[in-house]
């Protein structure tokens, strides 16, 4: 089974940044689509960015022009750079596969707290 590992969280104010970072027990270089989600309190998990490949990639509309996905096939490693942060962002952010099919088992994630 694949375990994924997220980190990278932590407190920042609005307007700051914050570059997640996501790895697997597999090695991610070896997974073609991954994807970034999101869960704050008392709502459900959404989907935040997927790439796919190494170059195709899509976003929230919620997220776009603020955050992007990458990946470090060498590492390997897929990253979530968020910039200009808002409040709203703050969540409990998870990688796993895109939604399509079955995900692999949840990692715990990583917390991030935006202040205002």
């Amino acid at each position: 089974q694949v375990q994924l590992v997220e980190s990278g969280g932590g407190l920042v104010q609005a307007g700051g940044f914050l570059r997640l970072s996501c790895t697997a027990s597999r090695g991610i270089s070896k997974i073609f689509s991954m994807a970034w989600y999101r869960q704050a309190p008392g709502k459900q998990r959404e989907l935040v960015a997927t790439i796919t490949g190494g170059t195709t990639t899509n976003y929230a509309d919620s997220v776009k022009g603020r955050f992007t996905i990458s990946r470090d096939n060498v590492k390997p490693v897929v990253y979530l750079q968020m910039n200009s942060l808002k409040p709203e962002d703050t969540a409990v952010y998870y990688c796993n596969s895109p939604p399509v099919g079955t995900p692999y088992p949840w990692g715990q994630g990583t917390q991030v707290t935006v202040s205002s």
